[in-house]
């Protein structure tokens, strides 16, 4: 039994990890410095996933800065992260305006929420979360509790030849105590954005693209 469960670790640290952490992506967009690295010191990039979708990033662009629980959710799949709340279908004129330190709801009570941290319209949007390992926000400005989550997720926009898209999605995550941030890497936060992420593109190309 032991054997069998060592060995199916083995096989998906050395098979199947790899394709998780850059789902989709080229060489050059795993190799390339992501935007965002100077947002939280000490921070380690995770994953990098990208799709393209056949449409101009000013078309892309809408659906992101409209995300949100309490507006257009996260074109995913809504019982896991949206609360059972269906994620919008359409762009929505009146999520559309979304400045930096804006604020993007997670749960239904607002108890928990994305900060807006960058935005360059069209190319680039980037979010963060704070919470101590109690999922209470803490300003990241300030004094950091003493066990800590602190991570950003960025959408970079590409434009590439016959007006579409390169949508590249990564980020940078921090946890303290920092012993525990590789195991809880692999076995959970890896797997489990990878499960959400390629959902969320699908979403976002059939939506997009009309199909």
């Amino acid at each position: 039994m032991l054997v069998g469960v060592v060995g199916l670790a083995i096989g998906y640290l050395a098979m199947v990890r790899p394709r998780l952490l850059r789902w989709g992506a080229t060489d050059a967009e795993v190799d390339r410095p992501f935007p965002g690295a100077d947002i939280i010191p000490g921070a380690i990039r995770s994953a990098t996933m990208a799709t393209t979708i056949e449409a101009p990033p000013r078309v892309v662009w809408p659906w992101l800065v409209q995300m949100g629980h309490d507006r257009a959710g996260w074109y995913s799949w809504d019982r896991l992260d949206n609360f059972g709340r269906g994620s919008a279908d359409r762009v929505h004129p009146e999520w559309q305006e979304l400045s930096t330190g804006d604020r993007m709801t997670a749960k239904p009570d607002g108890s928990q929420w994305w900060d807006v941290v960058a935005l360059e319209p069209e190319q680039f949007l980037c979010l963060r979360m704070s919470l101590d390992l109690q999922g209470r926000p803490f300003d990241p400005a300030g004094a950091r509790p003493r066990w800590f989550t602190d991570s950003t997720w960025g959408f970079h926009l590409v434009p590439i030849p016959g007006d579409r898209t390169r949508l590249v999605v990564s980020g940078y995550w921090l946890l303290r105590p920092a012993w525990l941030q590789p195991i809880l890497s692999a076995v959970v936060l890896e797997p489990s954005h990878w499960v959400m992420q390629t959902r969320q593109f699908t979403v976002l190309e059939r939506h997009i693209e009309g199909r």
